[in-house]
């Protein structure tokens, strides 16, 4: 099994910064894509960023110049630089890893989710 832990949510002003980070541990022999996504209430969980382990990325428009994904794969990592945060922007920020366990199965994992809530 693999374990997805986030960290780094909190209360920030409009135009602040956060930066989440995500750490993937337990039986892992390689990890592919690792990416955020958000969810509110009532709405289909989304796409924020994702980087495959080649350091390729993808961005929501919503986010693009705004949101700054990068990983470390030495540590199995995952970090998501959110800078000039707008209120819509509030939501519960999960964290996904598509990962090969040691045994060979390859599986997307997720994150326990960390709020973010971006308010005056």
């Amino acid at each position: 099994q693999v374990q997805l832990v986030e960290s780094g949510g909190g209360l920030v002003q409009p135009g602040g910064s956060l930066r989440l980070s995500c750490a993937a541990s337990g039986s892992i022999f390689s990890i592919d894509n690792m990416g955020w996504y958000r969810q509110t209430p009532g709405k289909e969980r989304e796409l924020v960023a994702t980087s495959t382990r080649g350091g390729s990325t993808n961005y929501a428009d919503s986010v693009k110049g705004r949101f700054s994904i990068s990983r470390d794969n030495a540590k199995n990592t995952v970090y998501l630089q959110m800078n000039s945060l707008k209120p819509e922007d509030t939501a519960v920020y999960y964290c996904n890893a598509r990962a090969t366990t040691t045994a060979r199965v390859i599986k997307d994992y997720w994150g326990q989710g960390t709020q973010v809530t971006v308010s005056s």
